[in-house]
């Protein structure tokens, strides 16, 4: 069989590489190298205004070729999601490289030119959703008051409480759910996201559920994690989501703040690229041991996790995967979580634990007192997809599309 070449665009890749989304792209593009039968390219963003705009630069990390469009700092509302001139260069590169199938991720920024490029070259698209980008124009269906929306399905006439301006949203909305309908597939990584989607409307009867992969655990991670724990038997928890509200943070802070002991310690992760997310915060009226601790890479997960007990994840919107909490769950590791959409849909799960999204810091207390009386606990790992698997099953979507 012949080399199949996959373009991949994604707001973000290496080397320059920021967020979930783009960890998943790139992690499935080495892993189709990996198998074989596969060249993969990319297409991503910048913004450096030493450059000219909608100019492209060229980088590459681990064999992978990164095509870089530079764009403005300043762009209309339309141009983020519809840039004529980010299409043509979309088109350019399409026509230059030829790839035989389109990997359509985040393409926040980049906009839904690839649609029109890949129609022009007679090539398909698959289009994988990793947010609510497509359904909302703040992404992550959170409202201007930082509380999750809610709507199930989406209506966009529900949205004029948060849109500036109502009319550019509904058109924003309706373009969206047309260039959507182009795609082969439109994969989803939970079936909440599928339901939700589909429900509102969006590309009905395309959508699949591939369920995204982590990095498993090395040889050594459990010994690792047992010397540790022999070592210090103070109970530690996780929390990777940063000082926000929509991922829990409040919450966090109000039910340790009610807790009424200091047999523990958290480990708040600095996951910004600039160290701003923890710097001015003070945790000196909060009784336990405090620690912020470096944002770290794939390679590093298994030091992470092997330094804590439970992980944290009060999430207050319904999210479309989860993808620390199932790095977590691969590794034995407990998981306080909130009835977060497709986070939940895990072998794992226990319902009468699930902590329902809101102001409910008593009911997050009650979860870290439980766990903490229990102290270090092992559990058995839970079965979760790895990347490679992950990428068998993008091949044989692709196999389907072009085979």
């Amino acid at each position: 069989m012949s080399q199949r070449h996959v373009l991949i665009a994604n707001v973000h890749f290496a080397p320059f590489s920021y967020g979930g989304a783009t960890i998943v792209a790139e992690e499935i593009a080495h892993a189709l190298m990996r198998r074989g039968g596969y060249v993969v390219s990319v297409v991503s963003t910048c913004v450096r205004p030493d450059l000219a705009p909608y100019g492209v630069v060229r980088a590459e990390k681990a064999g992978i070729t990164n095509y870089l469009i530079n764009l403005p700092e300043h762009r209309s509302y339309a141009e983020r999601y519809d840039n004529p001139a980010v299409t043509a260069r979309l088109a350019e590169l399409v026509s230059a490289l030829h790839p035989d199938l389109i990997h359509a991720h985040c393409l926040q920024d980049i906009g839904t030119g690839i649609f029109p490029a890949a129609e022009a070259a007679g090539i398909p698209v698959v289009l994988s959703v990793h947010d609510f980008w497509w359904l909302c124009e703040r992404q992550f269906m959170v409202r201007i008051d930082q509380t999750y929306c809610g709507q199930n399905p989406v209506q966009v006439e529900a949205c004029k409480g948060c849109a500036e301006n109502y009319w550019a949203a509904k058109m924003r909305f309706d373009h969206m759910r047309d260039l959507a309908s182009r795609a082969a597939r439109v994969t989803y990584p939970s079936n909440f996201a599928k339901d939700l989607h589909e429900r509102s409307g969006f590309a009905p009867g395309k959508g699949v559920v591939w369920e995204n992969g982590v990095h498993l655990p090395e040889a050594g991670f459990f010994e690792d994690q047992k010397a540790r724990q022999d070592g210090d038997a103070t109970v530690t928890f996780g929390y990777l989501g940063g000082p926000s509200q929509i991922k829990g943070w409040p919450l966090i802070r109000d039910a340790f703040a009610t807790l009424g002991r200091d047999d523990f310690r958290v480990l708040l992760v600095e996951g910004s690229l600039d160290g701003s997310w923890w710097k001015g915060q003070n945790f000196a009226d909060l009784m336990g041991d405090w620690r912020v601790v470096p944002r770290f890479s794939q390679v590093e997960l298994d030091r992470f996790y092997a330094q804590i007990d439970v992980l944290l994840f009060p999430s207050q919107w319904k999210e479309t995967y989860g993808l620390a909490l199932r790095e977590a769950l691969a590794r034995g590791l407990p998981v306080i979580q909130t009835d977060s959409g497709g986070t939940v849909e895990h072998d794992a799960v226990v319902e009468q634990d699930l902590i329902p999204i809101g102001p409910y810091p008593q009911l997050l207390c009650q979860q870290i007192e439980k766990r903490l009386d229990q102290g270090q606990v092992r559990n058995n790992p839970v079965p979760v997809q790895s990347f490679a698997a992950q990428a068998d099953a993008f091949h044989v979507l692709v196999e389907q599309i072009i085979g």
